[in-house]
This record gives C-alpha cells, structure tokens and sequence, in this order.
C-alpha cells in the first residue's frame, strides 16, 4: 500500500518570524519614505539584498539619492554605517585599515590594529569605479568572506555586514570598470532611473523646507540576523529550482542548444551565483509578501537585478544598440516553465 506523502509543515516559530519579516518591511518601507521619494523598485530591490545578507550594486546618475538611500536604511536599522568615497588614490589600507607603531607605559613600542571604514554594518562604496583595480580587490575577501586580511592577520567583522557601492554611468573618463569577477559578486545590479515629474516637486519641496525628517530605528540588527537565516530555511520546489538554473543556463552561448539570439549577442552567460541569488531573492522576496515558498513570479521578478550585470553582450549586440536588460527579456520570454509548474 502506497502512504501519501505528509504535506510539509512549518514550525511555528519560523511562520510567526515571517510575520515578523513582512511587519518589519512595512515598518521600514514607512521610515524610508519619509526622506526617500519614488524609487520604490530600488528601495524593494536594497531590503531584499539585506533579508539575504548579500551586496549590491547601484547605478545612476548623480542627484537619485543613492547614498542617502542606503545611509536611511542603516539609521532605520539602527546599523553601523560607513562612507568610503573611492578615488585614485585610494589605497587598500584606507578601506581595511593598517598596523600602527604605539609606544606602551613601559617605553617599549608595539604594532596595533586600526581598523578601517571597511569594519561597520553597512558600507558605502562610493563611485566604486574612480579607484584601481588593486584596490576594488580589496573589498573581495570583505564581501566574500566577511573577513579582512591585514599583514597575515585575520579580523572578522561584526554581522550583519552589507556592502553597497555606487557607480556613475555618465562620466567613464577616469574610471575603472569593475571586473567580471568583481561584478560577480554583487546580488543585484539596482538602476535608480529619474523621477517621475511630481514625485520631483515633492523632493524639490521637501529638502528646500527647513524641517528635516527624524528617522526612528524599527527593526533591530538581531532582528536581521534571524531574517538571514530564516531566509534560508524557506523550501523551493524542485519546478522553481530548475527554472531558476535553466534561465540562468539559457544566456550562455556555448552549446549546441543555445538560443540564436544569445549566440548572436551575448560573449559570456551568467555564472552559477545568478541561479543562487535568484533562488535567495526569491526567498526574501516570498517572505516579505507573506508566503513561505518560492514561485515563479519571484524569479521572474529579479531576473533582470541579477543577471543584468553577469551578461556580457559582444559587440554584435553592441553594433545594433542591444543592452543585457533586452537579452534577459527575451530570456524570459524564451524559456520554458517546467511542466510541473506551480
């Protein structure tokens, strides 16, 4: 006799800390906007790299409020929060701090350790792009590992630990752009566009007033900790899984399956990660909706944040103005749900 499978139950515990998620989200959503006007996508997009405890990386042009965005995130988090502006002569001891000569009571001398801006909850990254590539590596290990190096010496930094940075789009000269292995390990790459006409006047209106908002903390850094790991306990069907592995494998042109219009425009698919932060994305995004599973709606949804900037078009794609944003779209339009969809 053939027993029916149980159906999956959630403890108790985790379903009241969804809860918990989708309250904290309102309540910091409400914070937010008292300083931060439109850019909702963006501000979506900055909260779902947090309930995953990844980096991310935003790009626009000056003026959107980038960094007031993240700064207002961390104050209503009530996180530690550092500016680091990126310049060419940023050196990689400014971000991870350096070994100083102290003399002790005793007149002997002694190397401390000063930590760098790198050591808060959330970094700033500011114009990431303006500083060489020696010293962009330096935030790798930090990002990666949640850890820094300095001369032999290990330093583990505190959780929750964020790293956002920013680019400019517009000005290239003097830049260094990020390499493919860099960009790689950031979550999601956020466009913060211009706003629409009113939400303008309303931003003209606000920060020319004299009174100037109070941010108040509503969700607490132990809070986060547990939304992180809550985030990883959410089940994903095996349906969405393979959906989320098979859009990601689709913008890859080697293959004799490849798409045509990925093997006309695009000179390196997304890597693995893509597949495993849509699944994440698609977790955090799941819980701060009120759903304990993953759907396709999710992954579709962070498509383009996630692999945007994985994508390397060729210049087939270039000659004809194709941007990675149009290749992810017609991805999605291309591949297939599974069958055994939900």
């Amino acid at each position: 006799m053939t027993q029916t499978p149980t159906p999956r139950t959630e403890p108790v515990a985790d379903v009241a800390l969804a809860r918990r998620i989708q309250d904290g989200r309102e309540k910091i959503l409400a914070e937010t906007r008292k300083i931060i006007i439109g850019q909702e996508e963006a501000v979506e997009h900055v909260l779902l790299t947090l309930l995953v405890g990844g980096n991310s990386l935003l790009v626009g042009v000056p003026g959107l409020a980038k960094t007031l965005l993240i700064h207002s995130i961390a104050r209503v988090l009530d996180l530690n929060f550092s500016r680091i502006q990126f310049t060419p002569d940023l050196m990689p001891s400014d971000i991870t701090g350096t070994d100083i000569i102290q003399q002790r009571k005793d007149g002997n001398r002694e190397l401390v350790f000063t930590p760098g801006p790198i050591f808060a909850n959330v970094v700033l990254a500011d114009e990431i792009n303006r500083t060489p590539p020696k010293t962009q590596a330096a935030l790798l290990e930090a990002m990666q590992e949640h850890r820094v190096t300095v001369q032999a010496n290990t330093y583990e930094l505190d959780p929750p630990f964020y790293v956002f940075a920013t680019q400019n789009p517009i000005e290239l000269e003097g830049t260094y752009p990020l390499p493919e292995a860099q960009l790689d390990r950031f979550m999601f790459h956020i466009r913060m566009e211009h706003l629409a006409e009113e939400e303008e006047m309303e931003v003209v209106r606000e920060t020319t007033d004299e009174v100037e908002p109070e941010l108040s903390p509503v969700v607490s850094r132990d809070d986060m900790i547990a939304f992180q790991e809550l985030v990883r306990r959410v089940p994903v069907a095996e349906p969405v899984l393979r959906y989320a592995v098979n859009l990601v494998r689709a913008s890859r042109p080697e293959g004799k399956d490849s798409l045509d219009f990925v093997t006309k425009w695009v000179s390196y698919g997304a890597s693995v990660r893509a597949a495993q932060y849509l699944i994440l994305g698609g977790k955090a995004r799941a819980l701060t909706q009120g759903r304990l599973t993953v759907s396709f709606d999710d992954i579709r949804a962070l498509a383009l944040p996630v692999m945007r900037h994985r994508i390397i078009a060729n210049f087939h794609a270039e000659s004809e103005g194709r941007t990675t944003d149009e290749i992810v779209t017609k991805l999605l339009g291309a591949v297939p749900l599974p069958k055994s969809g939900m």
